[in-house]
């Protein structure tokens, strides 16, 4: 008997997993992507095109190899750990060649209708219609998999800046940027402080006259090479780090992170200061920009209260010359090839789990990837791709309406008092927390307890180590043999790029002791008797 028929939008990173465990589970899906080739947002390309995402030429992941892999599939130990974007496009070829998924995406094509069937009520089978070639063709699919993305959309609050509409020169989003060479010799201000805004001050301060950094809220910088010059997520998302931040009151957490990130650089002395406690607000990346401050190649300046035709006025009254803006100010969500109606798409994007519109009659959409992670998108999307597919073929059944808004209410309640009232907030998951709420729903969370029984050094490494995806293929559905190997060696994968020195009288690497291996595996027994006594 033939599978349901999944139509799967965009052939990003999320829309590739998710064809993958489509077929996995027995499911025909068919993928329609706008372009001509895979990788979505990390696909550079020269020309920007309305409704499509768009990166600049020199970007570089801010998550590292290890953490962003696909949970069966890990990068290729040579790779570097902070991978450039035609890396990672490499890496997605690779991915979609060892699946065979090519022959079941559709370029070029354009989904430009997506309606509840006339039945869907009995069904939930969905009306759709699809642009290719100058033509409209008609489908009819049991589900839905949205996994067009966050970033096609720029937002420019231009109402917001007097005066903008006289500013005789360039304004631009970063959405538009590609590459420095046409600012040579500008003097160019760039308003946000998210990583895009930074990474663009940064490299057009190599070309420009002057580079002026706007920022009403500040932020606080955290650096990819962390401790020992390991990858920054390796090192903190792990699941020893989230048991802490739950035992710990988080006025410590705070302290002891803004104490961690004032030590490489005072934020206050340099501009960046934020009014905001660390875990309030998504912090940015950047390893270098305390060192164009410190040269002045990037210059701190506050809030833009006004534009005159040549100059910026901010909100220390100073004013500065300026020749090009670049608005770094996000993304807007929105997803016009849905039909406007609330059980489909609410305009708050109340969805259960950030994945189902909870008032459905059928239960056969699915929003992948439309979230922010504080980590990897990869894994979350992937988790989330298993967890749909399955609700999809009745395996896994939701709550009540009434216990998914329940649910729905109380998340954005600990949303509201935890971060700061931002677009950029709305979305954000804690990345440990969310991967082990959704492997929870299919059974693939890891059981560390009983992992510690019949392999004490395979659990330790789950609970000390980073919080890897491979960890999800352990056990339940779609379970994977080369885990076991994954986890044990993904220090090596790390390490690996690094060392293309070879020392000839190089010392031998400094082994943990054993005592300190054992006092780590007494406290983890504690923990876990702890939890269970406490469950």
């Amino acid at each position: 008997m033939p599978g349901k028929r999944i139509m799967v939008v965009g052939a990003g990173v999320s829309g590739l997993g998710a064809i993958k465990i489509c077929l996995e589970e027995g499911l025909e899906p068919i993928c329609f992507e706008e372009s001509n080739d895979i990788g979505g947002l990390w696909r550079y390309e020269e020309k920007t095109e309305r409704g499509r995402p768009s990166v600049y030429k020199s970007v570089i992941s801010n998550t590292s190899k290890e953490m962003m892999a696909y949970s069966d599939y890990p990068f290729p130990d040579h790779f570097p750990n902070y991978l450039h974007n035609s890396k990672i496009m490499e890496y997605l070829h690779m991915y979609v060649k060892h699946f065979h998924l090519l022959k079941h995406i559709q370029f070029l094509s354009k989904a430009c209708s997506v309606r509840k069937h006339s039945d869907f009520s009995f069904t939930g089978e969905w009306d759709v219609v699809v642009q290719a070639e100058g033509k409209q063709e008609s489908y009819v699919f049991d589900g839905i998999m949205v996994c067009s993305g966050l970033f096609t959309n720029p937002f420019m609050p231009l109402q917001k800046f007097p005066g903008i509409m006289r500013f005789k020169g360039q304004y631009i989003h970063s959405w538009e940027y590609k590459s420095p060479e046409k600012f040579q010799g500008k003097k160019i201000i760039v308003i946000g402080i998210g990583n895009s805004a930074i990474d663009l001050a940064i490299e057009l301060s190599h070309v420009a006259a002057q580079v002026f950094l706007s920022t009403r809220s500040g932020a606080w910088i955290w650096n990819r090479v962390w401790d020992s010059g390991m990858p920054m997520d390796t090192v903190l998302f792990t699941r020893f780090n989230s048991l802490v931040k739950k035992i710990f009151p988080e006025f410590l957490i705070n302290r002891w992170a803004e104490n961690k990130l004032n030590s490489r650089f005072n934020h206050d002395i340099y501009g960046l200061l934020p009014q905001h406690r660390f875990l309030s607000h998504q912090a940015s990346f950047s390893d270098d920009l305390p060192n164009y401050i410190i040269t002045g190649r990037v210059r701190m300046k506050p809030n833009v209260t006004k534009f005159t035709e040549t100059s910026a006025i901010f909100e220390d009254s100073t004013e500065e010359d300026v020749d090009v803006i670049i608005f770094a100010t996000g993304y807007t969500c929105s997803f016009p090839f849905l039909e406007n109606n609330l059980t489909v798409l609410d305009i708050q994007h109340s969805m259960y789990k950030f994945v189902v519109p909870p008032e459905l009659e059928k239960p056969m959409l699915a929003f992948i990837g439309i979230l922010q992670p504080v980590g990897a998108t990869i894994p979350t999307s992937e988790l989330q791709s298993q967890w749909a597919v399955r609700v999809f073929k009745g395996l896994n059944k939701l709550p009540s309406v009434s216990g998914m808004l329940a649910d729905i209410r109380k998340k954005r309640t600990k949303l509201e008092k935890q971060y700061l009232n931002s677009p950029r907030d709305a979305r954000r998951v804690q990345y440990v927390d969310y991967m082990d709420e959704i492997a929870s729903e299919i059974a693939v969370k890891p059981n560390l307890f009983s992992l510690f029984l019949w392999d004490p050094k395979l659990a330790l490494e789950l609970f000390l180590g980073p919080c890897t995806s491979y960890q999800y293929h352990l056990q339940g559905p779609g379970k994977w043999a080369g885990a076991r190997e994954a986890i044990p060696t993904q220090r090596e994968r790390i390490i690996k790029p690094l060392r293309t020195r070879t020392l000839i009288c190089a010392q031998a690497p400094c082994c943990v002791p054993l005592w300190l291996k054992s006092i780590c595996v007494a406290l983890l027994l504690f923990v876990l008797t702890f939890i269970i006594i406490k469950g």
